[in-house]
């Protein structure tokens, strides 16, 4: 307690200098919670999108395909599964029929994926069950960013080419019954989406899929020939690489105004030392341990990152808070990288991501402390009172 008292004596006699380096670091302290709540938020709210949008608890792809080789799709399609036959007519799993196609709107020719899913299905958002059309039309359904792509909207007609299961071409027109709006770009850029039906008819695939996705209540195995089941871990390991690559050079931004509060504290306690020469040599001679007066400086220099923590706070948690209820929009374009992205992000700040940045500036700022406190330890207790170093 007294090392704790003589220290915040000493920082509140420094003035100004204390005040410079308590407000550089406190800034690292609302620096590296708000980048990596961001990026968490990202992240968090990205997996929960594409969790309802895409992947649900898991897919089921057919042997041959590979969703970043188009080739892929002439073969990737194998008749469903028996057992998974009960959770398609429940609802509980989203059988998927892939095909390339070309749509020509307005004239213009634009390469596509035609996409056909059970219309009963409640595993993944899309509103399938908006895929009706009245007789003698065939419904499809796009998302908003393929609507502005293509300039197409709800009650359009397009004409639709695709080749069939023994390569013969074949073409139709389409009417668009639909337009979505997701975050998610994976099931809109790009994409054509009608009855799984009509594509097992089209394609000449008759109780085929290229994909299943499996719902929350679906009861299925994970082993089942023919098919490969892909995890979370699999479906989210672009994210979760994306996200690292960001944290790794946000963390280079904060890291440069950590390093400038460090830098001041190490180049202040090298000062203390050598002006405070004459203290260090009482403190000695009044019977202090050499250690105690490494401590105590140690403890001085540390209790900046405390200082700074309480000013930090004053700011930064009324701040934080805000954006973690308003969000930030996100640029312009952002939609465009292929990732899932909404209008807006809402930072998420983690109890673990709180902590660690606390412990990460204490133990920093100790360690930066004790470095040149460590001389004091090789003084002598007469020639520090005589202000004299050996």
């Amino acid at each position: 307690m007294i090392a704790i008292k003589l220290a915040i004596r000493n920082l509140l006699g420094a003035g100004l200098r204390t005040s410079l380096i308590v407000i550089v670091l406190s800034v690292a302290y609302f620096l590296i919670i708000f980048m990596n709540g961001l990026y968490q938020g990202w992240e968090r709210q990205a997996k929960i999108d594409m969790k309802a949008w895409e992947v649900g608890e898991g897919q089921y792809w057919q042997e041959n395909f590979d969703p970043y080789d188009p080739i892929t799709l002439v073969d990737a399609h194998a008749a469903v599964p028996e057992l998974f036959l009960p959770a398609v007519r429940a609802g509980n799993a989203a059988v998927i029929l892939y095909t390339q196609a070309t749509i020509y709107p307005e004239g213009r020719m634009l390469g596509i994926q035609l996409k056909g899913i059970n219309r009963g299905q409640t595993v993944i958002k899309i509103p399938s069950s908006r895929l009706t059309a009245p007789e003698g039309e065939i419904p499809a359904m796009i998302g908003s960013r393929m609507a502005k792509s293509a300039k197409l909207k709800e009650g359009d007609d397009i004409l639709i080419r695709w080749r069939d299961v023994n390569g013969t071409f074949d073409a139709t027109e389409f009417r668009i019954v639909s337009v979505f709006s997701t975050s998610v770009p994976a099931v809109d850029v790009g994409q054509v989406w009608i009855p799984l039906e009509i594509m097992q008819q089209i394609t000449g695939m008759t109780g085929e899929a290229t994909m299943i996705v499996r719902g929350r209540k679906a009861d299925l195995p994970v082993e089942v020939p023919g098919w490969k089941f892909r995890d979370h871990a699999f479906l989210f390991a672009d994210l979760d690489a994306i996200i690292r690559t960001k944290s790794i050079g946000g963390s280079i931004f904060y890291g440069i105004m950590l390093a400038l509060a460090l830098l001041a504290i190490f180049d202040t306690q090298v000062l203390s030392i050598f002006r405070r020469q004459r203290e260090i040599g009482t403190y000695i001679s009044m019977g202090m341990t050499r250690r105690q007066v490494v401590g105590l400086f140690t403890v001085e220099g540390a209790m900046h990152a405390v200082l700074a923590l309480v000013v930090a706070a004053i700011y930064g948690v009324p701040l934080l808070l805000y954006l973690q209820r308003t969000g930030m929009a996100m640029p312009e374009g952002t939609d465009e990288f292929g990732i899932a992205a909404a209008e807006r992000l809402f930072p998420y700040y983690s109890t673990a991501l709180i902590l660690g940045t606390v412990l990460l500036v204490m133990i920093a700022t100790t360690i930066v402390s004790y470095m040149p406190a460590r001389k004091i330890s090789k003084m002598n207790p007469n020639d520090a009172i005589r202000g004299k170093i050996q």
